[in-house]
């Protein structure tokens, strides 16, 4: 089905279902001469594809530069569990690779088909958010970000993740954490956090909104990696204060700064001259992958983020990588601008760098595979650290395992039975 007038108006449109060579017909003969068929009438051109098993249920959507290639690549490439399952083929043209892209995805959201990849979980993945659309913004813990007015920050690996961050910056920018939109108590004083120095106590007016604004763009820098940014703000605020005689908020800035620098020294990379990156690594074996994220900000690991993949078909690792990232900062309100990859996606650098810099709003974005040097280092860090992880995954579900048998055993015991218990009815 070629493109009408604009991308967006196939997107909207449904995939045409592939009827076979002319004079065909698809409820006639084997369903295998029959699939032979449907692939041999599909079109050479770029788009997307979608399997549908004997239920009428998508199984599985794909993208591809040559939709007839790629689809014929699924059952010469060891997918049988997937491919035995096919009774019908539908495609959808699109007028460039990058377009296919944006389309598979919007198709994966539409159909959860069971054999891409998935992150474990997808839906529950935690963000902080800042709600600037108050006059005193707060910074906490969500799962959504669509609301407008506020700016989100992820998605981290883990509810700990986002927890222990929010009380690090608790303690570096002193925010409100009360909820609504308007800060304060009606006893008109200030609550513990104020005592704590957790909180600036806007709500008594111990900071103005102004001052408070700040802490809050700091937060916000925090947040985007802008490190050497907070660093200068935090020294200026302190000799700005210092110039005026105000030495007990310069006390404060000082102290401030101190801290900021003392974190930002313990997670300096040693001698990196990496600068500002995302460096991706993956590991799969069998069904299951992992996937590392190592945010690399002005030198400075600022997160390590794991991320359990489910690989139902087995797929390769370069495709396994192409649906996580595709995944990952589809999910993600900011994209960096320098990607660092493996060498099993020098084949796919160009479609990444198309969707990554669609994500960025036009900017682009610069994907490489690092062959030498601190981020070639921290690649392979990133890549050992994902095998590592599917490891002790693996250990910790045949321990969970293990358990079950266990205890299946004891109840056959206690019950008398010859054989363990496989299904417990309840009336």
């Amino acid at each position: 089905m070629p493109v009408g007038s604009g991308f967006y108006a196939s997107v909207v449109a449904e995939p045409t279902t592939n009827r076979g060579a002319e004079g065909a017909d698809p409820g006639a003969g084997d369903r295998e001469a029959r699939i032979v068929a449907e692939r041999r009438s599909l079109p050479d051109a770029p788009g997307v594809y979608l399997f549908r098993d004997r239920d009428d249920e998508v199984i599985y959507v794909g993208k591809a530069i040559s939709i007839r290639k790629r689809v014929a690549s699924h059952f010469s490439g060891g997918n049988a569990e997937m491919t035995r399952l096919i009774e019908r083929i539908e495609f959808l043209v699109t007028e460039s690779e990058s377009e296919a892209l944006i389309a598979e995805q919007s198709f994966i959201k539409r159909y959860r088909p069971r054999f891409n990849v998935k992150l474990r979980d997808d839906k529950s993945y935690p963000y902080v958010a800042v709600s600037l659309d108050e006059d005193y913004p707060r910074v906490y813990f969500t799962r959504e970000r669509h609301r407008p007015g506020r700016a989100y920050f992820g998605p981290f690996s883990s509810a700990r993740r986002v927890r222990d961050t929010l009380d690090l910056l608790g303690k570096l920018f002193q925010y409100r954490t009360c909820e609504g939109s308007e800060p304060g108590r009606r006893s008109g004083s200030p609550c513990l956090d104020y005592f704590i120095k957790r909180c600036g106590a806007p709500c008594v007016d111990y900071i103005s909104r102004d001052e408070y604004r700040a802490n809050i763009d700091r937060v916000i820098d925090f947040l985007s990696g802008r490190y050497d940014q907070i660093e200068r703000d935090l020294e200026s605020r302190m000799k700005e204060a210092s110039a005026g005689q105000d030495f007990e908020a310069a006390a404060v800035f000082r102290d401030r700064l101190a801290s900021v620098q003392s974190l930002f020294e313990r997670q300096r990379i040693s001698g990196s001259t990496v600068g500002t990156a995302d460096l991706i690594g993956v590991a799969t074996e069998g069904t299951d992958a992992n996937a590392q994220v190592f945010q690399v900000r002005d030198g400075i690991l600022a997160e390590r983020q794991s991320f359990y993949l489910e690989n139902p078909s087995g797929r390769e690792i370069d495709e396994v990588a192409a649906e996580f990232i595709e995944q990952y900062y589809g999910a993600s309100p900011a994209v960096p601008r320098r990607v660092v990859l493996g060498p099993y996606m020098s084949g796919r650098i160009g479609e990444i760098e198309t969707f990554l810099a669609d994500r960025r709003g036009g900017r682009g974005v610069e994907v490489r595979v690092a062959e030498r040097g601190d981020t070639r280092r921290l690649r392979e860090m990133a890549e050992r650290n994902a095998k590592l992880a599917l490891d002790q995954d693996r250990l910790q579900s045949e321990h969970r395992q293990q358990r079950r048998v266990e205890a299946l055993s004891e109840l056959g015991d206690a019950l008398g039975m010859e054989e363990l218990p496989v299904r417990i009815e309840g009336f």
